[in-house]
């Protein structure tokens, strides 16, 4: 029996820390199980959404009212406002110089249902960054969730849309100074093919650092103004080859860049839209947090944005499980969906999303 000690005690050591490690992994905290848009659709069906395990609700800024936070508050829910911060829509319209020029020299058309604007325009820079003063100034809101922040572009799409942009005076002028460079005299398609052809890396690099500053600034202004609110930024959940690395390259979005910023990112995770299986939600949040060294507990933190809506396709309610659990994957630490609308009128879709998230409080 003496010889069977050293063995029993292995295996009793082993048992412990098999154990030890799956409470570690089931002790991984899934901080907001949210909802995408006005919740009115819940409520005009008598539905309270703390009883459906939702603890926070994210909706665009012009939708949002005292009324709706004070009935989200007495439900104990979190208030984040999506900001649509280089959304061009009707604004362009009105002040052309803020219209998007590409390589041809030409004003840009929308891209699919989406319509841009030059990210240097002054004019444009004052009206966005004077709606978020008075946004933070007459709401007390838990979060800003800057969205539309890439060069004028369409990524929602089986095959995206991926214009050369922009190559307006404004550009031209700020890329020439910043970037300490003489670009040769001649027409806006003949200084464009120069740039791409002679300093197409400083180029890059420099609209990533144009987009990078609207996060730094609107992070100052929420500072100044209301210290302890979140910036949070919904973006193209491509990795950094796919497209040839358009994510970067055509969007301008540069993770390492906008990693000291931004306090929560929320990949647009859309794989019906985006021609995708369910499974690819998981693959990315995976690889996503991975990518940005993501640490529990700590920021910048990754909370996902899910596919709800029936747009191409219908999303069936095991689908619309698959991608609400997808997005809890790696070291998320919350999940949204999109839209409220699509949950709540599909019972299938309500009763998902409350199981999921009670799942996910009873751990």
């Amino acid at each position: 029996m003496k010889n069977m000690m050293p063995y029993r005690s292995f295996i009793i050591s082993l048992i412990a820390f098999i154990l030890f490690s799956c409470a570690k992994q089931s002790s991984k905290k899934i901080e907001i199980r949210g909802i995408y848009g006005n919740p009115k659709p819940f409520w005009e069906k008598q539905m309270k959404l703390n009883q459906l395990g939702v603890n926070a609700v994210f909706v665009h800024s012009g939708s949002i009212s005292q009324d709706m936070i004070s009935q989200a508050r007495l439900e104990g829910l979190s208030v984040f406002a999506e900001f649509p911060t280089l959304n061009g829509k009707d604004y362009v319209d009105e002040h052309p110089e803020a219209w998007a020029i590409n390589e041809k020299g030409e004003q840009v058309e929308a891209a699919s249902w989406f319509m841009g604007v030059c990210p240097t325009e002054p004019g444009f820079r004052q009206y966005r960054m004077d709606q978020l003063r008075g946004l933070l100034t007459k709401f007390d809101l838990d979060g800003i969730w800057m969205d539309y922040v890439h060069w004028h572009a369409q990524f929602e799409e089986p095959e995206p849309i991926l214009p050369e942009t922009c190559f307006c005076d404004h550009c031209l002028e700020r890329f020439e100074q910043e970037s300490n460079l003489q670009i040769p005299d001649g027409t806006i398609p003949e200084k464009a093919q120069w740039i791409l052809n002679n300093v197409d890396k400083k180029w890059r690099d420099w609209r990533c650092q144009v987009i990078f500053e609207w996060a730094s600034d609107m992070k100052s202004i929420i500072k100044e103004i209301k210290p302890g609110t979140l910036l949070g930024l919904y973006h193209c959940p491509w990795n950094d080859d796919e497209f040839n690395g358009a994510r970067r390259r055509i969007l301008g979005l540069d993770y390492d860049l906008l990693r000291p910023v931004i306090d929560v990112f929320s990949p647009m995770v859309y794989h019906g839209r985006m021609g995708r299986g369910p499974e690819w939600v998981k693959e990315n949040i995976t690889w996503f947090c991975k990518r940005l060294e993501i640490n529990e507990g700590d920021y910048p933190k990754v909370w996902p944005i899910v596919q709800a809506y029936n747009d191409p396709e219908t999303i069936s309610g095991e689908e619309f499980e698959t991608v609400l659990k997808g997005g809890m994957s790696g070291k998320s630490s919350g999940v949204m969906m999109f839209t409220t609308y699509a949950v709540a009128e599909d019972t299938v879709k309500t009763m998902v999303m409350k199981k999921v998230y009670e799942d996910v409080i009873n751990k």
